[in-house]
């Protein structure tokens, strides 16, 4: 199955997956419309779109399909998507002044995953540019590259174990329990998030914990082996301590929480 992944257009976030026998990317069609449209409800208005464009006899809406992607509230959701021919021709439909800019940014986005095949440095350089371009330090920025590499190395594993790439946000809220002793939904509760990224959010010391827990997780995995869903939930339970000892360490010593209210908007660091 194709991995769902993020990218930005003018800060908005468009939800993509990259179709590797096929080559080539698939849109959100919601989160296209709601970029290019001035409708408070984006859903709504491509539902209307799709109908006129159904009623012109217009082939792009038989051209969309259904695949799942992580929704606000983290859990795979079915969503209309379309390859970048049929949003180009979407795009046409929609009256904006993004309309051509968007379309720059589109042919941009699928050269750039196929330069980025080739050589994976590119694509490090680029999150790098993009990440200081957001004001985050330098220091940050090297802990947030680790942490991606720390998590591709643990959902390695789990295609090993036979988990699902959609049942990943299940193992990812255990794994944030252990040393946050919350939840996912109400870590980005207490960073005011919506659809935004909870690792571009968290400070160093937050990494550096989340990191520590994900990392013990794929050591463990290797370890023990376990088997779907339900054995990996047990190996994400079973080694809490790790990181739960950690953090309580650093907090008895600082005298303060490491779980901070602050994130990428209001300067964190």
């Amino acid at each position: 199955m194709p991995k769902s992944k993020l990218t930005l257009f003018e800060w908005k976030q468009i939800r993509r997956i990259w179709d590797k026998i096929n080559e080539k990317w698939y849109f959100s069609v919601v989160d296209v419309v709601g970029t290019l449209s001035d409708s408070k409800d984006s859903r709504k208005y491509w539902n209307k779109l799709k109908q006129r464009l159904k009623e012109d006899w217009s082939e792009v809406v038989t051209k969309c399909h259904q695949l799942k992607l992580t929704a606000s509230d983290w859990k795979m959701r079915l969503t209309d998507v379309a390859d970048t021919e049929s949003i180009f021709r979407i795009i046409q439909s929609i009256p904006s002044p993004n309309a051509e800019p968007f379309k720059n940014w589109l042919a941009r986005v699928w050269y750039e995953r196929i330069e980025e095949s080739e050589d994976p440095e590119l694509w490090i350089n680029r999150a790098l540019n993009n990440y200081l371009a957001k004001w985050y330090s330098e220091d940050w920025i090297n802990q947030r590259l680790k942490t991606i590499e720390i998590r591709k190395q643990l959902t390695d594993e789990w295609k090993k174990t036979w988990v699902l790439d959609r049942e990943y946000w299940i193992l990812t809220d255990e794994i944030t329990r252990a040393w946050a002793w919350i939840t996912t939904k109400e870590y980005k509760n207490i960073k005011w998030l919506k659809k935004e990224n909870p690792r571009d959010n968290m400070s160093n010391l937050e990494l550096i914990l989340n990191m520590l827990a994900e990392a013990t997780t794929t050591e463990i995995t290797k370890t023990e082996n376990p088997k779907w869903l339900e054995q990996n939930k047990k190996v994400a339970k079973k080694w809490w301590e790790v990181a739960w000892n950690a953090r309580k360490e650093i907090e008895r010593k600082t005298w303060k929480s490491v779980i901070s209210g602050k994130n990428n908007l209001k300067k964190l660091k």
